[in-house]
């Protein structure tokens, strides 16, 4: 049975926890009183009752300083335990929270349907850490969607693309989004974020990090706008020790503690890239208007039909359109044999963004780019999925 602690003394919020709780969760709660925070873990755990709980929830109505700093100690003590903190959500507090260990950061204001959603996904990332995260996925239980970014050819802005996608799905689902940078020898995802990181995907995949996820979770690295990142390894060298099996392993990780895992592959057709495919919910298909990758595009569509690899999910991107080019988006979906769902125009912006480091999305930019990434974004959000996505390329516009 799945315990709940929840430390608030308000009683409306009280209220809504116990009836997420009630039924479909199978689990009981108790509550303690906000002044339970100054006397640190050792008090909390004297005022529990029955078996250890599997989520606590900090809020609404405490100190967001008393609950960070108790939040840090759980985290390293009882990282089997986790943590919500109920809270208006900035950018600073979600990016402390993030640091101490917290799961999610959610508003006051939640109602009674998100509140168990997000419950059942924190009692299920208490059950990973406890089972082990082999176990969690033979049992079929709920797991994020695994978003492969792809493209046949280099250089029609993919990772432009993969990481506007992750900092979009960011202001979503604030700290529930990963991107994994997978084109392992040159990968550019750590300059896309304008990232230095510390870790890599090569230390992740060996080690007690390919066995623990909250071990894992500390070779990730933190980006301000409230996702994660795993970044490519630092030599080309090192891609030869990460093998198709070691990127199952991590994106079923992965996929267990995150709503959205954004996959930024390498070109082509690699035993990485299929690893993934075999993995993912969505595939995020970018092509640049020109016909080499017009032509790749339709050649890896049907190598995958035959390999029977396409994700359930897809998302054809044509980038750089321009109607200049002398080629017309419905010249595109008639070469490829699918429709496309997103444009992104030619734009100076994007291409100044990326030098930057500074996604466009992460700004405030209106140009025709940064709506066209804005319309790939509102795909993956369940709030906005209202219009029929086989129909979104009859209204593209290519300026």
């Amino acid at each position: 049975m799945s315990r709940f602690v929840a430390i608030t003394a308000v009683r409306d919020f009280e209220g809504r926890v116990r009836q997420a709780v009630t039924g479909a969760l199978h689990g009981d709660l108790q509550t303690l009183s906000p002044e339970v925070l100054k006397g640190g873990t050792d008090d909390v755990f004297k005022q529990l009752t029955g078996a250890p709980p599997e989520v606590m929830i900090l809020g609404p109505g405490v100190n967001p300083d008393d609950a960070l700093k108790l939040a840090t100690v759980f985290d390293l003590q009882y990282p089997e335990i986790s943590l919500l903190l109920v809270s208006e959500p900035s950018p600073d507090i979600i990016l402390r929270a993030m640091h101490a260990g917290i799961r999610d950061v959610v508003t006051p204001e939640i109602d009674v349907n998100e509140l168990r959603v997000l419950l059942e996904r924190a009692c299920l990332a208490a059950a990973s850490r406890r089972r082990g995260m082999q176990s969690v996925s033979e049992s079929g239980q709920e797991r994020g969607r695994v978003i492969a970014v792809m493209s046949p050819k280099g250089g029609v802005g993919k990772t432009t693309v993969a990481t506007n996608l992750a900092v979009g799905l960011g202001a979503v689902a604030p700290m529930s989004v990963v991107i994994v940078d997978l084109d392992l020898q040159f990968g550019d995802v750590a300059s896309g974020l304008l990232l230095e990181p510390e870790h890599s995907i090569t230390e992740a995949v060996h080690g007690s990090a390919s066995q623990d996820s909250m071990v894992l979770k500390a070779f990730l690295t933190v980006h301000p706008s409230g996702i994660y990142a795993l970044c490519a390894p630092k030599k080309p060298s090192e891609s030869d020790y990460i093998t198709a099996d070691h990127v199952t392993r991590l994106i079923n990780q992965l996929a267990t503690e995150f709503k959205y895992v954004v996959v930024d592959t390498a070109p082509g057709l690699g035993e990485h890239c299929l690893a993934t495919l075999e993995l993912a919910t969505d595939g995020v298909w970018v092509c640049g208007m020109d016909v080499p990758s017009i032509r790749g595009l339709r050649k890896c569509f049907s190598v995958l039909r035959e390999l029977q690899l396409l994700p359930q999910g897809r998302h054809t991107v044509l980038n750089f359109a321009d109607r200049k080019s002398g080629i017309s988006v419905q010249d595109v979906e008639a070469t490829i044999g699918v429709p496309i769902d997103t444009v992104i125009p030619r734009s100076r912006n994007l291409p100044y963004s990326t030098n930057r480091g500074v996604p466009v999305l992460q700004g405030t930019s209106r140009d025709s780019a940064a709506k066209g990434l804005k319309k790939l974004v509102e795909r993956f959000d369940p709030r906005l999925e209202t219009v029929p996505q086989g129909k979104l390329h009859r209204r593209v516009v290519v300026s």
